[in-house]
């Protein structure tokens, strides 16, 4: 039988891979080995690993990696601990393919030690772009390892082709995050209002803010802006999820902390949600609020309108329910309010998923369950007409 292992580092993205899991897991021809790092492993992060094992995916293996510190000289310790967990693990396990997700630093990690390891990686949501983190290098490295690859949208098909990967080998299947909203039952409001013991009121905003990676001023003044903007609404309730382990993430926590402390009537924090909590917050919030792809790639499949702040999901492909936005407190401010306003809501109410409409994990299943693996580390660059014309040229 062929071995998948599945590699996940974060709550976020155990919650997009849950399904993929589920479809390897229940098919006889297959062994699902389940690999955990990062930030499922942090008592500072929630320990959601506990929630994997709860799902019922036994964990084959622990990389233990992230240390207390979120410097750029801290993380870079962490992937180098990483690489060498992943290393025994892979050893160990011997996996026919190793399934990874995204564009993490501790993803990056386990496929440098799949492709030194010479097992095939399948990456899922290659070719996007997010100008300003560091993920947009990390993702198209990750590219560059990997051996199939499963995109969200036409367009990032295209870019992972124009990386250099053969057209054969490279599959528009949507974004698997949207399999829940087809498949899990959801909370109704007074569910949810239980769940997370917090009234919404009449208004009420979902934010999700994680550090720009790349920018020259500090993650943490940003962070200031936001705050000062949602003051500007002070009738309106307010579910923070956390930041994740970037650089600057743990003082962006601390502000998040200190200021639902001070606003303890209108507004509660969680590390995280889980995904049947989150899923259900987007459906019964008005606004979603900050930079993560979730409020670019689900929340548009509620009809809810997504103030998108900064350059950190630049590049995405974005529907008509985002609304861009810099980074001052005056800026953020117009931005929700158009989000509010009627007029925009008219907009909401023709919105389509640029993203597919779900039933994507059966879909990657299946191509890894039947792709031919003999030969397939040995990569050709795939020449884009682009490509062959500059070739020429130089001729």
């Amino acid at each position: 039988m062929r071995k998948i292992c599945v590699v996940t580092g974060s709550r976020a993205e155990y919650g997009l891979l849950y399904w993929l899991l589920k479809e390897i897991q229940e098919d006889a021809d297959l062994v699902l080995q389940l690999v955990v790092t990062g930030m499922h492993l942090s008592p500072e992060f929630g320990l959601t690993y506990q929630q994997i094992e709860k799902d019922g995916f036994p964990i084959d293996a622990k990389v233990e990696m992230l240390l207390s510190s979120d410097t750029p000289a801290g993380i870079t310790k962490s992937m180098g601990v990483g690489l060498i967990g992943f290393a025994d693990v892979f050893e160990r396990l011997r996996p026919d393919i190793v399934v990874v997700l995204g564009d993490r630093y501790e993803i990056m990690v386990a496929a440098q030690a799949a492709m030194v390891a010479r097992i095939p990686i399948a990456h899922l949501h290659g070719g996007e772009s997010t100008e300003g983190a560091i993920d947009e290098a990390i993702r198209h490295s990750i590219t560059k390892m990997s051996h199939l690859h499963f995109t969200a949208t036409e367009t990032y098909r295209q870019r992972v082709i124009q990386l250099g990967e053969h057209p054969d080998r490279v599959f528009h299947v949507g974004a698997i995050g949207l399999d829940h909203i087809r498949k899990l039952p959801l909370l109704n409001r007074e569910q949810f209002e239980k769940s997370i013991s917090f009234e919404l009121g009449e208004r009420c905003f979902l934010v999700t803010y994680h550090p720009l990676t790349l920018s020259s001023v500090s993650s943490v003044e940003y962070m200031q802006q936001l705050l000062d903007a949602l003051d500007q609404f002070p009738d309106a309730h307010l579910i923070f999820t956390k930041p994740n382990s970037d650089p600057d993430g743990r003082n962006m926590a601390r502000m998040i902390d200190e200021y639902v402390a001070a606003n303890r009537e209108r507004a509660v924090a969680f590390v995280s949600l889980g995904q049947v909590r989150y899923l259900s917050a987007l459906q019964h919030v008005d606004v979603v609020v900050g930079n993560s792809s979730s409020g670019i790639i689900e929340a548009p499949m509620f009809k809810k309108p997504t103030v998108n702040i900064g350059s950190r999901q630049q590049g995405r492909v974005k529907g008509p329910s985002i609304i861009d936005c810099g980074e001052s407190s005056e800026e953020i401010v117009n931005a929700i309010k158009k989000g509010l306003s009627p007029a925009f809501q008219d907009v909401l109410a023709n919105c389509e998923s640029l993203y597919g409409q779900g039933n994507t994990a059966p879909a990657i299943k299946h191509i890894l369950k039947t792709a031919r693996l003999d030969g397939i580390l040995i990569k050709s660059f795939y020449e884009t007409d682009m490509c062959t014309y500059s070739k020429e040229a130089e001729q």
